[in-house]
């Protein structure tokens, strides 16, 4: 969501040009070369497990963490900053005029994987990829030439995008000489297994992590094994009010340690589900600025009252991960916290839900282990108590880890119980496919989960449901794109169309009204579709999101006043 008037163009265009290419069948990524069996991995501390060893970063840009990790127990983020694309290298020792396959594993920001040095041709080689919620591999190869002993590798991200992640890196070829990362031998068993929260249908799960370990299997009874890479989990589908015990072994490319000593954990009985959340059948969510970007100043009274979600943007966070606090912004004009309060009680009084958003464009909560998860859903359900917020949303724009935003969104509904209104507005590239961080997370919480606001503004092109590219600002950029989340497991109930409420209101992908309850018929009743057509109707689906209710107001409440009716009247 856009604190200022508008958003930069550049990434999200990039975004819809990977939506393009992919469409299209091209390729971003150099072809890799296949490994022959006398080729080794020249690169050193190649997953980051022995911290930074063997590289080097520009500015102290990069770090080795544990999470997030592909395999193993670290991993490198590096997060570019002004005039610093966070670049961290490499020397490898190579044989001359020989060829070798660079790799490497990325996730997060703008990542880009080189060689440079190589004695042939520019010299250079490089490829990248934009954000990426999941790992992706990027590869190429590189021959050296006649006198070249050694090159440099390298990883940087852009300037001012988000931080990026690197795991695994190989340079697969010729030993130059140099030596190499020992083989792996087989792990030592993990230590300190405990059991976390539980609910009627799961176990959380942890331990301590294990030298050489590249992922660690999960045992329930003795069998059942479950792969994870990380040193938690939460293992689901069990049955209510019932024993279990748990154990956990290391595993590397040279095999599986012995199981650890058992942990036993009953999951909780199945209790009252009690109202759920108070949430009309087909509703209208609207965001509520707290701050002044030029559009209407309003207070909480003020906002149009056929808004059923009204998300207060935003929350801040504070120096403990995953905390947020909420600050009244003296411009929206309040005399006191507790006149704001008081208005959010009006709105409940009047049968509306106020909840406390979390991200938007600039703002950024990490949530990204044990402790910064449960910091998270004590900080958030501190301020429902303290403000009588619903519920939360979550707008989180850099990036998200889906394990640990589970974990965090879990305890937060244990402590709120099931009137908790849940929201989440991913972008459009978030909700492409179901191994996108976003995409899981809505899944794995899809039973407490309200709706799903995307944001179909300030976005490329992108694929829908039947393998089309569709463009923004059509009735077909909008309905088939929600057809890809119903197809990818979330319910009808839970997709919310998400549009900015006038031409100002963000950079681009404002669409007039008619568009919006055009595409809201075609899902529910499949009238009024352009050349994408479901194969069925959703009568289910919950409604329209817009940004915001100030730029709503900004232009005469005109948004509202058409969409709010057709959602309230949708079958």
């Amino acid at each position: 969501m856009d604190r200022t008037t508008t958003r930069p163009h550049g990434r999200r265009w990039l975004g819809g040009a990977l939506a393009l290419a992919v469409g299209s069948g091209l390729v971003l990524v150099g072809g890799a070369g296949t490994a022959q069996a006398a080729d080794v991995n020249v690169a050193k501390n190649a997953g980051f497990e022995n911290g930074l060893a063997n590289w080097s970063c520009s500015a102290g840009s990069g770090a080795a963490v544990s999470s997030p990790v592909r395999t193993g127990a670290g991993a490198l983020r590096a997060t570019p900053a002004g005039l610093d694309n966070a670049k961290c290298v490499q020397t490898v020792t190579v044989k001359p005029n020989s060829t070798y396959t660079l790799s490497a594993w990325v996730q997060g920001g703008y990542a880009y994987l080189g060689a440079s040095n190589t004695g042939t041709g520019s010299g250079s080689v490089s490829t990248w990829t934009p954000d990426s919620a999941a790992w992706k591999q990027l590869t190429t190869t590189f021959t050296t030439g006649a006198s070249t002993t050694s090159v440099e590798i390298y990883t940087h991200g852009w300037y001012g995008t988000s931080p990026y992640s690197v795991d695994d890196v190989s340079v697969f070829g010729p030993d130059g000489g140099g030596g190499q990362d020992p083989d792996p031998v087989v792990p030592g068993t993990p230590a300190g297994l405990a059991a976390g929260t539980v609910t009627s249908s799961s176990v959380a799960l942890s331990w301590g992590a294990v030298s050489g370990a590249t992922g660690y299997k999960v045992y329930r009874d003795g069998g059942n094994p479950q792969t994870v890479s990380g040193t938690s989990t939460t293992v689901t589908g069990l049955t209510a009010d019932t024993a279990y015990q748990f154990q956990v072994a290391a595993t590397n490319s040279a095999g599986e340690s012995a199981k650890s000593s058992a942990v036993s954990a009953r999951t909780a009985k199945v209790t009252d589900p009690g109202p759920g959340p108070n949430v009309p059948k087909h509703a209208l969510t609207g965001y509520w600025q707290n701050f002044n970007n030029g559009a209407t100043v309003q207070k909480l009274r003020d906002v149009q009252a056929q808004y059923d979600i009204i998300a207060v943007s935003f929350a801040d966070a504070t120096a403990t991960p995953g905390q947020i606090t909420f600050n009244l912004d003296p411009a929206v004009g309040y005399a006191s916290v507790a006149d704001f309060k008081a208005d959010v009680a009006a709105k409940k009084a009047a049968g509306k839900s106020v909840i406390i958003s979390v991200g938007g464009e600039k703002g950024n909560v990490t949530i990204n282990s044990d402790a910064s998860a449960t910091a998270f859903a004590n900080s958030t359900y501190a301020l429902m108590q303290e403000y009588g917020f619903n519920g939360v949303d979550i707008d989180l724009e850099h990036g998200i880890n889906s394990t640990y935003l589970t974990k965090a969104l879990r305890q937060l509904s244990a402590k709120a119980g099931s009137s908790l209104v849940l929201t989440m507005a991913p972008q459009t590239i978030d909700m492409q496919n179901t191994g996108t961080e976003y995409f899981k997370t809505a899944l794995a919480v899809k039973d407490i989960l309200t709706v799903v606001n995307m944001q179909y503004y300030n976005s490329g092109s992108m694929l829908g449901c039947d393998g089309k590219v569709y463009s923004q600002g059509s009735v077909d950029f909008l309905t088939a794109l929600a057809c890809i989340q119903i197809q990818g497991g979330l319910a009808p109930s839970q997709i919310g169309l998400g549009v900015p409420a006038s031409t100002r209101g963000a950079g681009s992908g404002y669409v007039d009204p008619q568009i919006v309850k055009n595409a809201l018929d075609c899902l529910t009743r499949l009238t009024g579709c352009g050349t994408f057509k479901p194969a069925q109707a959703w009568p289910g689906v919950r409604g329209a999101m817009t940004w915001s209710t100030n730029w709503d107001a900004t232009a005469g409440n005109a948004w509202s006043n058409a969409v709010g009716p057709h959602v309230h009247n949708l079958p």
